[in-house]
């Protein structure tokens, strides 16, 4: 629920693509210094799967493709499964399992709430964020979540979902 909350809210309302977000992003970024995306799990699934880190409009175009197609063949479920298992949680730690052992010297199912927060506050770059050495920023995106995660509906991530 922590990613959830973190990174794409409606993960299990959307059909790849948050375009309530991608609006928001689209505003935002015509007078910000700072540009923010608006990719959800499945096209984040997508990129860390099947292409490359580097940003380009043909990777994005790409990206599209590859997100229509695990949108349409998986589950909800196994989306979030693949991408808890493929993204960098920190240098080098590849998945929720091994973030879980290497930062906290438990598995991942054991997580607290808490921790389940932390990690996911430093998604955006967790090379440069450490939830091992939390920042003010870090702690307080941390709460940020943990109040969040209150707020996004329970759902089952297998259910049938109408497809638009």
């Amino acid at each position: 629920m922590a990613v959830i909350a973190s990174e794409d809210n409606r993960f299990a309302t959307h059909n790849g693509f948050d375009f309530i977000e991608i609006q928001k992003a689209i505003k935002e970024n015509e007078t910000r210094k700072r540009k923010r995306g608006a990719s959800t799990i499945s096209q984040q699934t997508a990129k860390n799967v099947f292409l490359w880190p580097q940003s380009s409009w043909v990777r994005k175009g790409l990206e599209v493709y590859f997100t229509v197609l695990i949108e349409f063949f998986w589950s909800k479920e196994r989306i979030m499964e693949v991408y808890l298992n493929s993204i960098e949680m920190g240098k080098g730690i590849y998945g929720a399992q091994a973030a879980a052992k290497y930062k906290f010297k438990t598995t991942a199912a054991k997580l607290s709430a808490g921790q389940c927060a932390l990690i996911a506050a430093t998604l955006p770059n967790p090379i440069r964020f450490d939830s091992a050495h939390p920042s003010p920023y870090i702690k307080k995106r941390q709460g940020q979540i943990l109040r969040l995660m209150k707020l996004v509906p329970k759902f089952q991530l297998n259910e049938k979902r109408t497809k638009e």
